[in-house]
């Protein structure tokens, strides 16, 4: 066998596998692109389930991969072996029935916290938009513009309803890693600015080697591998409270990170970054807006309501639209920090020294960094989820927690931090959901007239 052959087999032999038991078939979701004019072109776009939600089984059988929150050593013992004999499963008819997404009227989207199933459950998900079968749908955000209409009516304190840019690799990572042959069709490749662990495969293998179960989470654990990139936060939001972030990394494209030291930001006692882990953030509340978005507040989250977000080169801002009426994004009010709205040079530059924090944002590079992710393509995200480690705190409530009352910027919204277990959470408001729809994309100007 020539040395070609034999190199081209080995690669084969140890490919992340792809199932048959049931067929991915994506469900359609429908988005607008609109011109400068105004016009606007209906796309008739699908969405893909996150590949760390899916089944992975033994090749060939019914016997999982991966249960609860811990690898099956029986089916597969090493990095290798489990990235040769696991297989993601198609999702098919599952992703109403068993993930709790639906999409209706074409444009609309719905995403709920908990499915309940015969003998278990299932707890949140995350979707791509994609452009074709095997390639997510990107975006470049920089003098552009998002508009969606969202009900966040159902979503309670500690539940997270985000919608996010991410600098994915639009295949899913198959090209840059020949191992990975599912790819973006099954939701491979998601990376963020935590550099998180808890994949079950990065950079085409698997992360199972030294894997450690959460002591939170019976679905969650880490592995010694992390997957990085920048990614801007359009909104984490629930009915309480809501916050817009830009998370720029060292590298603005997808990469792997190893072991504490690179991926859990600390090395020699100090916090080492990676990648901009909290970004430089605009949350009305913790600035001072207390009345401002809520529960019958200026804008009601009882009712659906538009978000409108404009992607300038000195400003990223919302606007709001609620019964007709536009809602302007207030200015802070806390003292030490520029009255201009939104997301700038100034106020990200500002807002480490009136809250006493590690100006991180800086420390990636600033501003032009921030510029030079929304200059690039990325993939937009949809996800539900609670969280098992801060109970959703840095979103709704005090973060953290020990500085409450000490200094300024702690306070992020009107959520009692123990009322968010997500234990509680997940009993009392499985039933909540996020709906998304009429999603419109073009230049600044053009995807809403009012």
């Amino acid at each position: 066998m020539s040395l070609a052959i034999l190199l081209g087999w080995i690669g084969l032999a140890s490919a992340q596998q792809v199932g048959n038991m049931s067929a991915e078939i994506h469900p359609r979701l429908q988005w607008s692109r609109c011109a400068a004019d105004k016009s606007c072109q209906q796309i008739d776009g699908e969405i893909t389930l996150d590949a760390n939600w899916r089944w992975l089984h033994q090749v060939g059988s019914y016997k999982s991969c991966y249960s609860g929150n811990t690898w099956d050593e029986t089916v597969c013992n090493s990095e290798v072996n489990c990235t040769t004999t696991c297989a993601l499963e198609g999702a098919s008819s599952e992703y109403s029935r068993v993930y709790g997404i639906k999409t209706d009227n074409n444009n609309t989207i719905s995403l709920k916290l908990k499915t309940y199933l015969d003998f278990s459950s299932n707890i949140g998900s995350r979707l791509y938009l994609m452009e074709s079968k095997t390639r997510y749908q990107t975006f470049t955000l920089l003098n552009n513009e998002l508009a969606y209409d969202v009900d966040l009516s159902t979503v309670e304190c500690g539940i997270n309803a985000a919608l996010s840019f991410v600098a994915m690799d639009v295949d899913g990572g198959q090209a840059k890693h020949p191992t990975n042959k599912a790819g973006a069709e099954y939701g491979t490749g998601y990376c963020d600015a935590t550099c998180s662990r808890g994949q079950r495969f990065v950079g085409g293998k698997s992360n199972m080697f030294a894997w450690v179960p959460s002591e939170h989470d019976p679905f969650a654990g880490e592995g010694p591998y992390g997957a990085c990139c920048p990614e801007f936060a359009v909104g984490n939001s629930n009915a309480h409270s809501y916050s817009m972030s830009t998370h720029a990394c060292v590298d603005d494209h997808y990469y792997v990170c190893q072991g504490r030291d690179e991926c859990d930001f600390y090395s020699g006692g100090m916090r080492y970054f990676q990648c901009d882990l909290w970004g430089c953030n605009y949350n009305p509340y913790r600035l001072g807006a207390k009345d401002f978005y809520g529960r019958g507040k200026k804008v009601d989250t009882l009712r659906k309501f538009s978000v409108v977000t404009r992607f300038g080169e000195t400003q990223v801002t919302h606007f709001f639209i609620q019964d007709g009426k536009k809602i302007e994004l207030p200015s802070s009010t806390t003292n030490g920090l520029p009255t201009q709205d939104g997301l700038t040079p100034e106020i990200c530059k500002k807002m480490p020294v009136v809250f006493d924090e590690r100006d991180a944002f800086a420390e990636i590079g600033g501003w032009e960094k921030h510029k030079k992710l929304l200059s690039r393509p990325m993939v937009l995200s949809m996800s539900i989820t609670d969280d098992h480690y801060y109970y959703n705190t840095w979103l709704d409530s005090q973060f953290p927690l020990e500085d409450a009352g000490v200094r300024e910027g702690v306070d992020r919204g009107d959520c009692y931090w123990e009322d968010s277990n997500p234990v509680a959470v997940e009993a009392r408001y499985g039933n909540a959901k996020v709906i998304w729809s009429n999603i419109r994309f073009g230049p600044i100007g053009s995807t809403v007239d009012i």
